[in-house]
């Protein structure tokens, strides 16, 4: 089967590999549809991860089911399934409390594990023809429909970006109706938690990023957006506050209620935009959230940086600052998304026409184009937001 794999830092290929195979009873064989490419890719693309040569790449598929094993009992060949990124049993401690992700027995090294992910198991990436999907009546998701449909874009974004930001908007940030919510970086990760902040009934949520292209995407989501290369974004967005007029009583709280970190340590230095400032974010994010607010980090904060630019270090050991975040009494919360908490409600919100997260794919590929598309993503060039490859 053909796959796109990692070669070196900023290098990919599609290659020929063996055919995925069942391998347990419990197993399921997918035919990939759809197969987007991911932030964290890029992590693994930059030389950030330790991912080795040869590592199939992807973990956000749709696909049709193609062949399953012989205790598999709630799907079968021919069913049209999207697949969560991290991969689980479904009955070890972790999984019966709902906490996928921290899956015990996926990965003998540590808890949780994904599908085509540096450090996260044995798994085969989605970013191909096939894929093997273990304990398949846990990890399989029926979705209605048939390949190639008005919702092709909607479903494979429940494998992971829709979750993840339902995720920081829903659980992290614990976003509810009437508030105000600032989102920084405005990838798909952060477009949807923008996008899940506005669904569950925020007031008024800003998204903070450089990139235009993402900017315009912002704007037609609803959200309000912010345009760091013109000034400290944290002001920015008081100042609209303030413009918009604060409630008498309140005008010290100019800030936003809920904050959701889109961005993780990647982030730029505005001071210095050639080089990064993997805690710009979490300062910004305790400047802007009120008194008793909340802020979620969905961005990815490595152990460790591999292939550190500069401004970064190889050990990712941030100075945050505490004392503002103790002083304010704010919530921080970390955490992968555990995708099957969420998968199903917004899969019906999706069918219900509720949802149509669809709207922030911006380009489609064959997976010979995955070198190119790796590129001009990595490069944020073209107005690469978020791409699907079709095998």
């Amino acid at each position: 089967m053909r796959a796109v794999v990692y070669e070196d830092v900023r290098t990919v290929g599609v290659r020929e590999v063996p055919d995925a195979t069942l391998e347990a009873e419990t197993d399921a064989l997918v035919r990939i549809t759809s197969s987007a490419l991911c932030g964290t890719d890029l992590h693994m693309y930059d030389g950030r991860t330790g991912a080795s040569p040869g590592l199939v790449l992807g973990h956000e598929p749709l696909g049709v089911v193609e062949q399953v094993g012989g205790a598999v009992q709630t799907v079968r060949p021919g069913i049209r399934v999207v697949i969560p990124t991290h991969l689980f049993c479904g009955t070890c401690m972790m999984c019966a409390r709902g906490l996928s992700a921290a899956c015990l027995k996926a990965r003998p090294e540590g808890p949780g594990a994904a599908y085509g992910y540096a450090g996260m198991g044995p798994y085969g990436g989605a970013q191909a023809d096939l894929l093997r999907v273990p304990w398949a009546d846990a990890n399989c998701v029926p979705v209605p429909g048939e390949p190639g449909d008005a919702h092709e874009d909607d479903f494979v974004l429940l494998a992971d970006a829709f979750v993840t930001g339902w995720h920081a908007a829903a659980t992290l940030a614990v976003v509810e109706p009437g508030d105000t919510v600032a989102v920084f970086g405005a990838g798909a990760i952060g477009l949807l938690s923008a996008y899940s902040a506005l669904l569950r009934g925020a007031r008024v949520a800003y998204c903070v990023d450089g990139v235009d292209a993402r900017l315009d995407k912002a704007g037609e989501l609803g959200a309000v957006p912010v345009d760091f290369r013109r000034g400290d974004p944290v002001e920015q967005i008081r100042e609209d506050r303030r413009r918009a007029g604060l409630p008498l009583g309140e005008e010290k709280l100019s800030g936003v209620d809920k904050v959701v970190d889109a961005v993780g340590f990647q982030a730029r230095d505005r001071e210095h935009p050639d080089q990064e400032r993997p805690n710009q974010v979490i300062a910004d994010a305790a400047r802007l959230v009120n008194p008793t607010g909340a802020i979620g980090v969905a961005g990815v904060y490595p152990d460790k940086d591999l292939h550190p630019r500069p401004g970064a270090t190889a050990r990712e050991d941030l100075v945050a600052p505490w004392g503002t975040l103790f002083s304010k009494g704010v919530a921080v919360r970390f955490g992968r998304t555990h995708d099957r908490r969420y998968t199903r409600l917004l899969r019906d919100m999706v069918v219900s026409d509720r949802a149509r997260p669809g709207v922030i794919v911006t380009h489609h590929g064959t997976l010979t184009d995955a070198p190119d598309l790796y590129r001009r993503f990595d490069r944020r060039e073209d107005g690469v937001i978020k791409a699907v490859l079709h095998p």
